[in-house]
């Protein structure tokens, strides 16, 4: 089992170093000037030159790709010379020297550092804590509630196999699969908070926290999470349907469940202690993937609900072309598909015993 971690650990930080190296040479190499963008009407040749020597711009590209990746590595070398561009940076916070190697340099322990915006100085990372809660609350709602929907209705779909429940719920799984997030958000958010929001109660627009106009201070608006999850589950919900009821449908045919029946145990027995556990795996093995792309992918549902999570993040980095601020995100979600990928496959063997790792 460790040796698994170890390994699959070690593959993640590979698979890692290799996005952090595509999205560090892509967008660096795209033409902009940050220096330029930061000082906006009030730029000047002196006051530009000033930020590229501070941010590093004036170094070789190279120099650039090995200074980055010194401020993400958590063990990093760091030199109190501020002619330098590896100079101890006041942003890294508390650091833990490890192994000295001059009066002036040494290798440090510390946190991963993903630089400022560009626009508002702010450090990503704080950007990051910010967005990054309601992001993982709208993806984990909406993927409970596919999971939920789809293994049940999958399991009522193969119970009336080639009848109507069956035949209307493949329809309504291919709908789903059909629609774009998009044109569902933008659908939903009309038909639900626009036309019959006089009965739902429910805003077109809104985040998780909200301010009261009476002066109360920040609440949590729990009712602007029902449209977004609602819509971002649509698709993964349509997935889960048609997995499951393929799934029962297979193990259904399996000996052991046909032994269980002939030993006269009930059905509703042999179906939630055989047939629904064993027929989970492939619906899970999609859930974690879906879950990942749901932390991913829920840039136009945010950006049309107006929910300020990462994908709504992402839209407004990429609009004011913060490079800081969206490569950050980007590696946050990188992160997320392996650390959920590691979990999967560990959860494999709890699920089967029959499968090794």
């Amino acid at each position: 089992m460790l040796r698994f971690i170890l390994s699959r650990f070690g593959n993640g930080l590979l698979i890692l170093w290799g996005v952090v190296t595509l999205l560090f040479f892509i967008f660096h190499a795209l033409p902009s000037d940050p220096a330029r963008m930061m000082l906006g009407q009030r730029s000047d040749i002196s006051s530009e030159d000033a930020i590229r020597k501070e941010l590093g711009l004036d170094q070789p590209l190279m120099v650039q790709y090995a200074v980055y990746l010194n401020d993400l590595s958590p063990i990093g070398f760091l030199k109190n010379d501020s002619s330098s561009v590896f100079f101890r940076r006041a942003d890294y916070g508390s650091m833990v020297k490890i192994l000295p190697l001059s009066s002036a340099s040494a290798i440090y322990l510390k946190a991963p550092w993903l630089r400022r915006s560009y626009q508002t100085q702010m450090p990503v990372a704080n950007m990051l804590r910010i967005a990054f809660p309601a992001t993982a609350l709208l993806a984990l709602v909406s993927i409970l509630l596919a999971f939920v929907l789809g293994v049940f209705l999958g399991a009522v779909s193969a119970r009336w196999k080639g009848k109507w429940p069956d035949k209307l719920l493949m329809i309504t799984s291919v709908l789903g699969m059909s629609v774009p997030s998009f044109f569902a958000s933008v659908l939903i958010a009309w038909l639900f908070a626009y036309i019959l929001g006089d009965f739902t109660g429910l805003n077109m627009f809104g985040s998780l926290y909200e301010v009261d106009d009476l002066g109360r201070g920040e609440y949590i608006a729990w009712k602007n999470l029902i449209l977004p999850a609602f819509t971002l589950s649509i698709r993964p919900l349509a997935v889960f349907i048609s997995l499951s009821r393929n799934s029962v449908l297979e193990v259904q045919q399996t000996d052991y469940v046909r032994t269980a029946k002939s030993k006269g145990l009930p059905n509703r027995l042999v179906f939630m202690r055989h047939v629904l556990k064993n027929s989970l795996n492939p619906v899970i093995t999609a859930a974690s993937g879906w879950f990942a792309s749901l932390l991913a992918g829920a840039v136009f549902v945010e950006y049309v609900f107006d929910w300020k999570g990462i994908g709504y993040l992402v839209v407004q980095s990429l609009e004011k072309y913060d490079l800081p601020v969206l490569m950050g995100c980007l590696l946050i979600i990188a992160v997320m598909f392996i650390i959920i990928n590691i979990v999967l496959d560990l959860s494999y063997r709890l699920l089967d015993p029959r499968v090794k790792l």
